[in-house]
């Protein structure tokens, strides 16, 4: 029986989930910051041990850059404390029931491509949005001919089960890259 612990940290919502031979068997919603608070409840929740996890999945943006660097020390230290392989996956995969558009801050959103730019620059027309970039430029979305579904919509938050799916090769969580699409704002001083 195979148990995957999968996790994004990259947007304005955390999550975690526990999948189970392809199936989520709990998923837990929180800030970057309180991750591991959220997995420790879902797995004990779950009653499961740590030691019957079987491998990770980290989502790896775009989002934004603090948060994409907790979300992959996270992978990378439980993985090395528990001896298991990993799998890197974009965040845009842990939305479900629409195109994803992630707010960049700035005045931009991250979509598929990778992209990131003006939320006016995207080709919308007749496409359902999901996520928090959605929710913000709703009006603008919705002027250019799309679907944005209410507020409230599960589907406007990131689900780590759904990246499951999307996980290609397993190894080492030390050789998963960041999707990164802009510099960061910190830079260091000359």
């Amino acid at each position: 029986m195979t148990t995957i612990f999968a996790f994004d940290a990259a947007t304005s919502s955390a999550s975690c989930a526990l999948v189970r031979e392809g199936e989520p068997i709990g998923e837990r919603v929180s800030e970057a910051r309180s991750l591991l608070e959220a997995a420790a409840e879902l797995v004990r929740c779950a009653g499961i041990g740590l030691g019957e996890l079987d491998a990770i999945v980290v989502g790896t943006g775009p989002g934004s850059f603090t948060s994409i660097r907790i979300g992959l020390a996270t992978a990378r230290a439980l993985c090395f404390a528990l001896g298991l392989p990993a799998a890197g996956v974009s965040t845009l995969h842990a939305f479900g029931g629409g195109r994803p558009v992630i707010d960049a801050r700035r005045g931009e959103v991250f979509s598929v491509g990778p992209v990131v730019c003006r939320p006016e620059r995207l080709d919308v027309a007749g496409a359902r949005l999901v996520g928090d970039g959605a929710l913000r430029y709703r009006t603008l979305f919705e002027a250019a001919g799309a679907e944005v579904p209410p507020d409230g919509d599960p589907s406007h938050r990131p689900s780590a089960a759904l990246l499951v799916a999307h996980a290609g090769a397993w190894g080492d969580a030390e050789a998963i890259e960041p999707v990164y699409l802009r510099p960061p704002d910190a830079t260091p001083s000359r």
